[in-house]
Formats: structure tokens, sequence, C-alpha cells
């Protein structure tokens, strides 16, 4: 069936007002929203944005509307398929005075109705609309796709994933050295950035060089972690290790393995990547996800970095990589970032490598984010543990 006029209620929710416009791919696209909605340019260009990025050419109208006051709605819902031919009604989104007055539009008028059912990930007609009768969703979104929907923007951050498959074969080895060290974890982080100073003109050498103590957070000195290093040179990160009782030096393997081995927490980041990647559930994955909250072109945009991102069909889940306790606050921030950019469809867990205590764990369950912690690191059942938040 081609829909001439699709109607949809506008939601806070990005993911409910474009999935029925990019199913049916109507001529044209009502929204009836509140005020400040309606009169927002910028989320209005954020939807043409993002159905110009999808592919999909319809026109977008704004229509506003009192959301609290069902007489005022019904008689705007009967001015639009007065002034429409061919209207059908998505109910998938809406506030309650939206949807109580688009039931009594349906009850004098025989226009299609239809909504989407989150659980199920299927299309189902409510009255007239046999083309959405338990029509399954097949639509996938990549990880940018629901930040470019909500009007956010994607950029760069600490790691550049186009090289990551070079470098898969070094996280699980890795990893193993992170576990064996964990406790000690950063300290050796610390050791090495002392070990390896920028430059006094600002660039970097690959070559690392220092006495065998150097001076830690507070004055404490740090002894060269010598079992750590000796394990990175095993797996080929680093490489021409030397150590005397004077003296250290040795090489990494590049600019990016530099990166990683002074960053505390890429380690479990990088981790968590490769386990998503080849978990098989999900068809995007990325890590160090730097969203803007308002786009690029904002000076005062907001923005955040999500350690690990990946997509399954219309389905975002954010992960926190965590290698110290799992704080309220972070919980919290992941929280926004989901309801933000995914809804209700959206999936969060935080990854970490200590053990979580019981009221973090009520914590986390009330604002619908799984825990992954150590015991399950060291069970290997990480991708078992994503799996049970994606599926």
């Amino acid at each position: 069936m081609t829909i001439e006029t699709l109607i949809e209620l506008y939601d806070d929710r990005p993911l409910e007002n474009v999935l029925g416009a990019e199913m049916f791919r109507p001529a044209r696209v009502v929204y009836i929203c509140p005020q400040n909605a309606a009169q927002d340019k910028e989320l209005h260009r954020t939807l043409r944005s993002f159905f110009s990025h999808r592919g999909i050419k319809t026109e977008l109208i704004f229509y506003k509307a009192d959301i609290y006051n069902t007489s005022s709605i019904l008689e705007l819902l009967r001015s639009i398929t007065g002034k429409y031919r061919d209207c059908v009604l998505d109910i998938t989104g809406g506030t309650d005075a939206v949807l109580f007055a688009a039931g009594m539009l349906s009850s004098e008028n025989p226009l299609p109705v239809f909504t989407y059912s989150r659980r199920k990930n299927s299309f189902y007609s409510i009255k007239n609309a046999p083309f959405a009768d338990s029509v399954p969703c097949p639509l996938s979104y990549k990880v940018e796709d629901f930040f470019l929907m909500a009007g956010g923007s994607v950029r760069k951050g600490r790691v550049d994933n186009a090289i990551l498959e070079n470098y898969l074969q070094f996280f699980d080895p890795f990893f193993r050295v992170y576990m064996e060290n964990r406790r000690e974890w950063d300290r050796i982080v610390t050791y090495i950035q002392r070990q390896s100073p920028a430059l006094p003109d600002g660039t970097y050498s690959l070559f690392a060089s220092g006495p065998y103590s150097v001076k830690g957070p507070r004055s404490v000195r740090i002894d060269t972690p010598e079992t750590a290093l000796r394990s990175l040179s095993d797996i080929g990160l680093i490489s021409d290790l030397e150590v005397s009782p004077e003296r250290v030096s040795f090489r990494f393997l590049d600019a990016a393995v530099r990166s990683w081995l002074r960053d505390v927490g890429s380690v479990l980041e990088l981790y968590v990547y490769k386990a998503c990647l080849e978990s098989g559930l999900f068809e995007d994955v990325l890590t160090s996800v730097v969203v803007e909250w308002e786009g690029s072109q904002k000076e005062n945009s907001v923005s955040n970095e999500l350690d690990v991102m990946c997509s399954k069909g219309v389905v975002p889940l954010f992960i926190s990589c965590k290698t110290c306790d799992v704080r309220t606050e972070a919980l919290n921030e992941l929280a926004i970032l989901k309801d933000r950019f995914g809804g209700n469809m959206a999936k969060a867990a935080i990854v970490t490598a200590e053990r979580v205590k019981t009221v973090t764990r009520n914590r986390a369950a009330e604002l619908g984010i799984s825990i992954i912690d150590l015991n399950d690191l060291k069970r290997d059942h990480l991708q078992k543990r994503l799996r049970a938040c994606i599926l």
C-alpha cells in the first residue's frame, strides 16, 4: 500500500518519530507536536537531515497542539484529515491526551490506524491497516543513526575504529596481562606514562626510557613493573625491553599501542569491543564514541564519550567500561545517554573489573542498566552476558 500522508504523534523518544515513516515511506509526514517542538527549527532540520541520510524522500510538516487538551487535538486531527487525502495514523508515540484524541478521531473516521510493538519488533493494525498487521520490522540502524535521529552527531574519539581490525589478535592477550596485574594496573600505567613523556615540541617518540624508579602520585616512588613489562613484550605490544638496576628502556609497537598503554581504561574497552564484534550479535560496533548532544553546528554543544556502543536492528546497546568501582554518577550518566538517544528501545550495560555491591546492582536495575562484573570476566561469560543484554 502506498501511503500519501502519515500522521505521527510526536514523542520525546526519537526512534518513535521515525520508525513508521521509514518503514512505510509516505509522501509526507505530519507531526502533531507540543508547542516547543512545533517551533523548534533545529529539530525540524534534524529530522529532515536524518531522513535524507537514510535515503527517504518525504515532506515533513509540523503542527502545534496543546498536548493536554483533548478537544483541541481532536479538532486539529479533523482539520488535517480534511486537508490531506489518504491519511494513515501511527499511534506508537504521543501523550495520553493525544492518544485519547486519536482514539476519538478513529471512532468517527475510517482512516487506517497502526502501532509498533517494541517487545515483538513488529507493526500491528489497530483499525483498517492490513498492510501493517503483524508485519515484522526489518529495519537496521548503525550506531551513528541513533544520534542523528536525536539531533546529535558523532565524531572521532580517542580510538580510530578504522584501524582496530589490524589489532584484534592483541586484545585478548592484552586483557590477560591486565587481569594478571589488575591490582597494580594504575601504577603500571603511571610508570609507562612517566617513561614516555611528550617531547618539548609536543611530538613523542615510540622509544621509552628512564630510571628504574619513577615518581608517582603524591611523590610515591614506583619501581619498574618488570613482570608486567615482560608480559607486554611477550605478546608483542612492546619490544627491545632492557632492564638494569639503574635504567629501563623499551619500544612501543606503534602510536596506537603507545596510546593504549598510557591509558588505564583502554585495555577493558578494547576487550569488550572485540567481544561485541565477535559475538555475532550486532550489525555495528564502535568504541570511543564521542557524541555531540546538539550536533556539530553549535559552539556550546555538550559532548560525552561512550566506551563501546553497538546496534542490533533498531536496538542500541550503550556500554560503559570501568576498571574501578562503579559509582552512582556513572550509572546516572549512562542512563541519561540511553534515554536521550535510544528511548525505550535502548539497552545499557556497565562492564567493570571489580565486584559490584548489591546496593549498586539495585540502583542499576532501577535505571534499566545491566551489570557485568569481575566474576563474569573471570568466568569468560562476557559474550553470554552481552547476549542477555540485547535479546
